[in-house]
Formats: C-alpha cells, sequence, structure tokens
C-alpha cells in the first residue's frame, strides 16, 4: 500500500468523517474517496435507530402534561400549606408573632435525594443525545454523520426554547432529506413545528386576516428572515424589507395546534387559514396567487432552485470540509452540481469527494469540539458517561443542540482557536480511563498514521505515562485539525 493512499485514507476520515476506530484507516486505504462514495449509496444511511423515541409533538405534548402536572402539585401544596396555617390559627397554637414569622420564613426545600429520578425534560433530551453519539461513534466513516450535523446546524433551533422538540426535529425533517433534494429539506424544516416556533412563526397572524382583524395583530417576520438571510439565499444577495415583509404574510397561518386543549394533536402543523393574510404577494420580483398553504410552498421551491442559494450552499459547504477560504473552482463545481441536479444532495456530497481541491494536504481546518469529542470516543473502547460528554461539548463552547444564534455555530476556525487550551482538561479526563493494556503508539497508528509528524511520535513516545500519551496524541496538531 503506497504512502499517499493511506494519507488519503486518513484525510477522509478526519476531514470527511468523524475519525478513524480500529482498522478503519487500513480498510479503506485500497480506495478512500470510494469508501466514502460508498457510504453515501448505503441505504438508509442517515437514519437512526429510534423506534422507541416519541415524535415531536408527542415529546412536545408530555412535556406539557409533565409542567401542567407539576403546576398543580404546586399549587395543591400551596392551598395545604395556606390550611394548615388556618387551622393553627384557629386552634390557638401559635401566637401572631410566630404566625408571622412562618410566613416570612416558610421551611426550606429539602434537597433531592442522590438518586433521585431524572426529570422529564433531561431525560427527552438525553436520550435524543445518546442516539445522536451512538450514531458518531458507531458510523464506519461518519462522512454521512458530519452531513447531518452539518445540515442540523445550518437549519438551526435551540434548546433553549424548545427543548422537547430538538432532537426530534432532526431526525425527522433533517435525516430523512440529508441526502435528498434541497427543496424537500427545505420544506419539511420550515413547516416542521419546532422551526415554526423557535422563529416565532406561531405568533405571525395577518393583519388583514380573520384573526388579524378579531385580535388586532401583525404579522412576525423571523421566520421570512432567516429562511433568506441564513437558509436559502445568503446575505447580500438582492433581496429586500419589503420581500421580507411581502415573505412574511405568505407564511401567515403556518402554525401549530395549541398544546393546551388538544391532547391528541397538539404541538402538529397545521396550516390556520384564518391567521392567513389573504391577497397575492410578489416577493423577489415574482407574483404568487393566494392558494392558502401552496402559496408558501411555491415560495420556498423557487427559493431552493435561486441561483443565490446554489452559490451560498456551495461556498457554506465547501468552507465546513475544506477551508475558511475554499479555493473557487471548488464552490463553483459544488454550485453547478447543485444546479444541474435541482439540488439533489447526494450529488453534491459526491461532488465535493470527487474535487481534487477537497483532498489538499494542507489541513486548515479546526475540528469543531464535537467532531474533536467523537473522534477522541472513536479511537478507544472508553465511554465516559453521557452526561460528561455533554458537559465537555458545552464546556468547549458547543453545547449540544444549544447554537448562539439561529444562525447556529460558526463555521470560521479562528471562533475556535481561542479553545484550544481548554480541550487538555477533557483529554486528560479521556486519557484517565484508557485501559491499562492500551498501546499509546498503537492508537496513535490508528489514530493519524501517515499524518504524524515525527515531533508528535516522539512526544507520544516520550511521555511520563501511558495517560499522558494518550492526552498529547488527542491534542497532537495532526489530530486537532482536518
Amino acid at each position: 500500500m503506497t504512502n499517499s493512499r493511506m494519507v488519503d485514507a486518513a484525510l477522509a476520515l478526519h476531514r470527511f468523517g468523524l475519525g478513524p476506530t480500529g482498522s478503519s484507516l487500513k480498510a479503506i486505504s485500497a480506495d478512500p474517496r470510494g469508501a466514502l462514495l460508498a457510504e453515501l449509496d448505503r441505504s438508509n444511511a442517515a437514519s437512526v435507530p429510534a423506534a422507541n423515541l416519541p415524535n415531536s409533538s408527542q415529546a412536545a405534548r408530555a412535556l406539557f402534561d409533565f409542567r401542567a402536572e407539576r403546576a398543580a402539585k404546586e399549587k395543591m401544596a400551596q392551598r395545604e400549606r395556606k390550611a394548615a396555617e388556618a387551622q393553627r390559627m384557629a386552634q390557638g397554637m401559635a401566637s401572631d408573632d410566630n404566625a408571622m414569622a412562618a410566613r416570612d420564613n416558610p421551611p426550606a426545600a429539602a434537597a433531592p435525594p442522590a438518586n433521585a429520578p431524572i426529570e422529564l425534560p433531561r431525560q427527552l433530551f438525553l436520550n435524543e443525545a445518546k442516539v445522536r453519539i451512538d450514531a458518531a461513534t458507531g458510523a464506519e466513516i461518519g462522512f454521512v454523520e458530519r452531513l447531518v450535523w452539518f445540515w442540523s446546524n445550518h437549519f438551526c433551533i435551540s434548546a433553549e426554547k424548545i427543548v422537547s422538540m430538538v432532537g426530534p426535529y432532526e431526525r425527522e425533517a433533517i435525516r430523512p432529506n440529508v441526502l435528498g433534494r434541497f427543496g424537500d429539506m427545505l420544506l419539511a424544516v420550515e413547516s416542521h413545528p419546532a422551526m415554526i416556533f423557535y422563529l416565532d412563526n406561531i405568533e405571525s397572524i395577518g393583519p388583514n386576516s380573520i384573526a388579524g382583524l378579531n385580535l388586532d395583530k401583525g404579522i412576525n417576520e423571523n421566520l421570512a428572515r432567516e429562511i433568506l438571510e441564513l437558509h436559502t439565499l445568503g446575505v447580500r444577495a438582492g433581496y429586500t424589507q419589503t420581500d421580507v415583509t411581502r415573505f412574511a404574510k405568505v407564511l401567515t397561518g403556518w402554525t401549530w395546534l395549541p398544546l393546551r386543549g388538544n391532547p391528541d394533536h397538539g404541538g402538529e402543523f397545521v396550516f390556520n387559514k384564518r391567521m392567513h393574510e389573504p391577497g397575492e404577494q410578489i416577493v423577489l420580483g415574482k407574483s404568487y396567487p393566494d392558494i392558502g398553504l401552496e402559496q408558501g410552498r411555491a415560495v420556498l421551491d423557487d427559493l431552493a432552485r435561486h441561483p443565490a442559494t446554489a452559490k451560498h450552499i456551495a461556498a457554506k459547504l465547501a468552507r465546513h470540509f475544506v477551508s475558511d477560504e475554499p479555493p473557487q473552482p471548488l464552490v463553483d463545481r459544488l454550485e453547478a452540481t447543485f444546479t444541474e441536479t435541482g439540488g439533489d444532495l447526494k450529488e453534491v456530497a459526491k461532488a465535493l469527494v470527487k474535487s481534487p481541491e477537497a483532498w489538499a494536504p494542507e489541513r486548515r481546518k479546526l475540528k469543531r469540539p464535537s467532531e474533536w469529542v467523537a473522534s477522541g470516543l472513536r479511537l478507544t473502547s472508553i465511554r465516559p458517561p453521557l452526561g460528561r460528554i455533554l458537559q465537555a461539548q458545552a464546556q468547549l463552547g458547543e453545547p449540544l443542540w444549544r447554537p448562539p444564534a439561529p444562525n447556529g455555530f460558526p463555521e470560521d476556525e479562528m471562533a475556535w482557536a481561542d479553545g484550544v487550551a481548554r480541550r487538555l482538561d477533557v483529554a486528560n479526563e479521556f486519557a484517565r480511563l484508557l485501559p491499562d493494556e492500551s498501546d499509546p503508539l498503537a492508537i496513535l497508528d490508528t489514530a493519524i498514521g501517515p499524518l504524524a509528524s515525527n515531533e508528535t511520535r516522539r512526544a507520544v513516545a516520550r511521555a511520563e505515562s501511558r495517560q499522558q500519551a494518550f492526552a498529547l496524541l488527542l491534542m497532537s496538531p495532526e489530530f486537532l485539525r482536518r
């Protein structure tokens, strides 16, 4: 096996995937590009085992019921405390001063027992997080999983606002479409109740609609603005504030069934005609007649096929996988493939793999914290508790499904460079879990093989302990970069 093939295999695993596992470096070295392409062609490549997990609306209803029940219990406890106090007062068992002190200084709540069950909001999140992390650690290469993460960040929502739906949203809107048509993913995302809620479209009512006139309400432009600016055309693509406003009117009525009063279907997407702004709308110079839900679908379909969308998506994919300033021929090739195939995302991913510019030996991108943590876990059989894995990502600045804004976590390297030093604590903690029989030099060959410099090999070989050697490996430039 030539060294160049081994280098390409290492690049395939680190640049396109989630890092090597066991013998994967040797396993794909005969044809690294072919291995990536084969993963794209695998049936149900992006699916995860989730038969026991609730869908979005089920999770939202369960959380609503949980919170309603907790609020009812708190009110009942307040009633019981007031009744007990009234009884003591009536029986003369406490002086007025003592009663006042009791009111001003209620007994402190008892600390929950150490083995207290995890409350439902946290449990819903952990169940979804485990499925995602298992998919990352168990993938042969992880290219499809990286694409899932890319698109989930591109079309991000946040657990800070809608914790019940964040995991199901990725499973329902992103994974089924990650190797399909961009237009299908766009529609799935923008009509998903999680996105409708996250970007406040449930509050958007056509001012001249039945509901708008009766309630004296108006539009909320958040969803329309982010679709144009972040999800499709990109900034400086030529749309105007008027386009945003008119598009927001098109999207009025895209809402969900309220959780209160809908125990069977609350949280599901619905088009509410009474909230929809009546009449024709002109967006980006094209007229869209008022045909209800189909008016919004027509705008999204045109946005998915817009030349500015092809350019925006091509540049962002190249920037994510290759370089903050990707080679223009690579961007042009991805843009052309997107346009010629009608936004076929599998073909765009294949074009990325087949582009010679994507295989440049210079490794110009830092792995994001989530990628670095996943690639560290894939090296050995160590599996820290799930909560610690999530804590590590948060500690490094990329808490799972909690982006700082609707534009997601940043793609540029400088956003993550300042936090590299903090990774040492995580590396040391992972190293302490390393089995005693582990050979750091053997793991080095598994992890970075032909990419390892002589300096890195010497540092690992001269380490004072097995744990220190593994931590140094995780912190090496060759492992930190993709």
